[in-house]
């Protein structure tokens, strides 16, 4: 197997995300889960892989060294350019981790220069001046500034990240430095982004942030990083890359086998976006069950998990086209109230554990469409179900695609929908299964 693109997701819905893009634009594109063995031959057949990673909030160190595997395995398998994947909101913290990603990789790589740019136009995210917006407000007037895990208080990409760079040293090595390629040059031509890179090059950065206000900009930058080794982005500069392989649009990458079962929405985000699809599925008198965060415990888990499955099943006897919604998703006060008692960290670990057990028995009991929203709960779910590979599919919303998968718990086939949780209308439960292949 040789593959053109290889890329590496901080996270499972992001890996989606950036498969969907490439799909579209024209790249044959597998997502696997975790990096692959060295006997991953089944990997036939395509122009990116896209390593699907759990590393957005943990350890730096243990982001760092998944990253770096993933890294090697996509450059044994022939990558000639290495896409690090990472969320539209930038989603981070003054230690990570991005920024010790991306300089670990650039050390693999051999890189001294690259750029960063979460810039999605199609989802309403856009890089301006250096600046982060989500729709017209900035990142730090959103919705993300409630963040259970990164909230993201600072919409100035630039100071963002260089506070997640390695210090100077005393060995005279003076760190690497963050610049900005601005709208001046990325509104311009790739021949004016190429300058703009030499530029900064004299003048000591080795990571520019990048704007990009509208996809005419991402195809510019596509072009002009195209000689790159590294690039770090959301899924947004995939749109820019194929042509550089010699690739164009082909619809033909999105067909996936047909699956027959039950329908089934997990839902762990509790971002402003799956909040709004969460009431909107109740309002149009779904069914549905709640997990609230505040009565999880250990006692408790095993037999919630049992009973949901079978709820599910009485719910799927009477109406057996009709999806059923199981839901942790609350406004951020739920969720601060939860944390105030167990901690951030230990309340997202029972919810992601107990949605994972939840989505296992759901497909045990016949469901074969399956959505689930949000990032970290996409993640453990996907893992809990032993999936190990997807193949992408047509999109239902801008950075949202069905997949289709093969998993042991569902060896007849299984369809997939890993949103992340800012994405998506707020119809997109609904509708979501109206779009089914």
């Amino acid at each position: 197997m040789t593959i053109r693109l290889g890329c590496i997701a901080d996270d499972f819905t992001g890996a989606t995300d950036l498969a969907n893009n490439l799909v579209r634009a024209g790249m044959r594109a597998v997502q696997t889960i975790g990096v692959p063995g060295d006997d991953a031959a089944a990997i036939d057949d395509t122009d990116a892989v896209v390593v699907a990673l759990k590393s957005r909030t943990i350890e730096p160190r243990l982001a760092v060294e998944q990253s770096l595997a993933a890294c090697r395995w996509l450059r044994r398998a022939g990558a000639t350019q290495v896409y690090f994947k990472v969320c539209s909101t930038f989603d981070s913290t003054p230690r990570g981790n991005i920024g010790p990603v991306l300089e670990a990789l650039m050390d693999e790589l051999g890189c001294d220069f690259t750029i960063a740019t979460p810039a999605f136009p199609d989802n309403a995210r856009t890089v301006f001046k250096g600046h982060l917006f989500v729709g017209d407000l900035l990142l730090s007037e959103s919705g993300m500034r409630d963040h259970p895990l990164t909230p993201m208080t600072d919409a100035n990409l630039v100071r963002v990240l260089q506070a997640q760079l390695a210090p100077a040293r005393h060995n005279g090595d003076a760190g690497r430095r963050v610049g900005l390629v601005d709208q001046r040059a990325t509104g311009v031509s790739a021949a004016a982004i190429r300058a703009r890179f030499d530029a900064l090059r004299q003048d000591g950065v080795a990571i520019a942030i990048a704007d990009a206000i509208d996809n005419d900009d991402l195809h510019r930058l596509g072009e002009a990083v195209r000689d790159l080794p590294l690039v770090c982005a959301g899924s947004g500069l995939a749109i820019g890359l194929p042509r550089n392989f010699g690739l164009d649009v082909s619809g033909e990458a999105a067909a996936l086998p047909a699956v027959k079962g039950f329908s089934a929405i997990v839902s762990g985000s509790c971002s402003q976006a799956t909040n709004a699809q969460v009431a909107q599925f109740l309002r149009r008198g779904g069914a549905a069950r709640r997990i609230d965060p505040l009565e999880l415990g250990d006692d408790v888990e095993t037999k919630l998990a049992a009973d949901i499955a079978a709820w599910a099943e009485r719910e799927w006897s009477s109406a057996p086209a009709r999806p059923v919604l199981v839901y942790s998703t609350a406004p951020p006060q739920a969720v601060a109230a939860a944390q105030a008692r167990s901690g951030a960290h230990d309340v997202g670990a029972r919810i992601e554990r107990l949605l994972a057990g939840i989505a296992r028995a759901l497909v045990e009991r016949g469901a074969r469409r399956l959505v689930v929203a949000g990032g970290e709960t996409s993640g453990a779910c996907v893992q809990a179900l032993g999936v190990a590979r997807l193949r992408i599919g047509p999109q239902i919303d801008p950075g949202v695609p069905w997949c289709h998968a093969a998993p042991a718990v569902a060896a007849d086939g299984l369809q997939l929908a890993l949103k992340s949780g800012n994405f998506g209308g707020a119809d997109f439960f609904t509708r979501a299964f109206a779009l089914a292949p």
